[in-house]
């Protein structure tokens, strides 16, 4: 299914109008109408705040949903890179639609900062595998290195950012998933 489908799908699963989604995304409806057609195709800024509004991981749109498997094996790792951020994710879940995600991420260092959507009602932990890495939660930073483990609330999240001149590999559990 293509992403303007599962949008359209979703949208109606939640019974919201064209209009109605609009207005929580910031986005107009036609624009919205020719995303769902597959007409045009959403930034991943606009798609993150789609998939906000609708309740779904930013995955959700992006990727083939499988069956109900257990295994998710290393050459099969679903993958996301953001190109602006330069962070590839590989989703270490079977499937974005259970309660809680496990991702893996690997953030390069000295490209800034990770782009991030908050979430009300989430919680995750990060797990510093390799490198270092500024967490901002609220308004204190935490330095973290490798082995360091940090456990929040989404909405404390402000900021992620990769420090030193070595790329940084970290894993995050959330519940609910949100990427």
């Amino acid at each position: 299914m293509k992403i303007g489908a599962k949008i359209k799908e979703q949208r109606n699963k939640m019974g919201l109008s064209l209009r109605d989604l609009a207005g929580k995304v910031d986005l107009t409806a036609s624009f919205l109408s020719q995303i769902e057609r597959d007409q045009a195709s959403p930034s991943i800024d606009s798609l993150r705040k789609i998939s906000q509004a609708l309740n779904v991981p930013v995955f959700y749109f992006l990727l083939e949903q499988e069956g109900p498997s257990a295994v998710v094996r290393k050459d099969q790792r679903r993958q996301l890179t953001l190109p602006d951020a330069n962070i590839t994710y590989q989703l270490l879940t079977p499937n974005v639609e259970r309660k809680m995600g496990v991702i893996l991420a690997e953030l390069n260092p000295h490209d800034g900062e990770v782009p991030l959507v908050h979430y009300q009602h989430t919680e995750e932990c990060i797990f510093v595998i390799e490198g270092k890495l500024d967490i901002t939660l609220g308004n204190k930073v935490h330095h973290l290195e490798e082995g360091d483990t940090v456990y929040f609330d989404g909405p404390m999240l402000q900021r992620l950012q990769a420090q030193g001149n070595k790329m940084v590999k970290y894993l995050s559990i959330m519940t609910p998933p949100i990427f």
